[in-house]
């Protein structure tokens, strides 16, 4: 790697970029102009043409560097990739569809040398569609509820970081990872500043599924709580409860009034609704071990097919 040391490094996670990378480039180029520093590209095996792109561009703007992954580990995946391979005293991580404006990079420079470690891009407006805006604060509500952990919805993976933070970052290798959860359990002294969120495009919403974006979502939660056990213990106490009652109501029915109870109908929806708790309890503790198993595994949570810029450059 370079010995060379930029004042900012930025990172972008790209995946169906290809028409908006050389634009992306261009912003930053004219936010930055008074400032050193190093663009790490990672492009997550999109199925597009972004890593040709990245390539012509590259061969004319010595400050950016590239990284392909052998196939899609997923944003967050990428996102480390590049972490793991910045030079800056400060590191910027930002989305690649220019919804993260290049233009507030210097404000949240500015807004760190006030004596933060970390400055979070807080959007005070989005231009999300409806049903993202809701699925947002949805998850984030449940995730505080589940893990404990105070998490803005306003804030993603925008902002400025110092290289203490980044370098705190690196040390984790678990398989199930969330950027701005990390940054958020590991503390130090930070901040947030209001931006202005760029409009919408169809890149983002072609590049998260309702399907991904919840299995993002519960690989989150898991990988931070282990609440839903605690929840399933508690549902299991209450059923039993439940069928304690119904069970010394009908004794003492019989016993009293001598009357007889025809439950068909009863044992069979009984049988059911219990079968289907304990169907869905087994999973929620398959789940946690499948995410043992994976952890111990310790499987790299990413593989390098190519690289641009750097000198063990492939």
């Amino acid at each position: 790697m370079s010995t060379h040391q930029p004042i900012i490094s930025i990172v972008s996670p790209v995946y169906k970029a290809e028409a908006v990378i050389t634009d992306l480039v261009d912003q930053i180029d004219k936010s930055l102009t008074h400032f050193d520093y190093e663009i790490v590209l990672v492009e997550d095996h999109s199925p597009d043409s972004s890593w040709k792109k990245i390539q012509d561009i590259a061969s004319s703007n010595p400050r950016i560097k590239a990284i392909k992954l052998s196939r899609n580990f997923g944003q967050h995946a990428a996102i480390t990739a590049g972490l793991r391979h910045v030079t800056g005293e400060w590191v910027v991580v930002m989305d690649c569809d220019l919804q993260d404006k290049p233009q507030e990079i210097p404000n949240l420079y500015k807004k760190a040398q006030e004596g933060y470690d970390i400055v979070q891009a807080k959007r005070k407006i989005r231009y999300d569609g409806f049903f993202k805006k809701l699925s947002s604060k949805l998850f984030y509500y449940i995730f505080e509820k589940l893990s404990g952990l105070r998490q803005d919805h306003t804030i993603a993976n925008f902002g400025i970081y110092h290289k203490k933070v980044i370098k705190a970052f690196n040390e984790f290798n678990e398989p199930l990872r969330s950027f701005p959860s990390i940054i958020n359990w590991l503390g130090f002294h930070k901040t947030s500043l209001d931006v202005v969120h760029g409009e919408n495009s169809e890149l983002r919403a072609s590049s998260y599924s309702l399907k991904t974006l919840l299995r993002l979502g519960f690989d989150i939660i898991i990988s931070y709580s282990n609440k839903p056990l605690h929840i399933t213990i508690t549902i299991g106490i209450f059923i039993s409860l439940i069928g304690f009652g119904l069970g010394l109501f009908y004794l003492i029915r019989y016993a009293i009034m001598g009357t007889s109870v025809s439950g068909f109908t009863t044992i069979i929806s009984s049988l059911w609704f219990l079968s289907g708790i304990i169907i869905i309890s087994l999973g929620i503790v398959g789940i946690y071990i499948s995410s043992i198993f994976d952890t111990v595994k310790n499987r790299p949570l990413f593989v390098v097919e190519k690289k641009i810029g750097f000198d063990d450059e492939d």
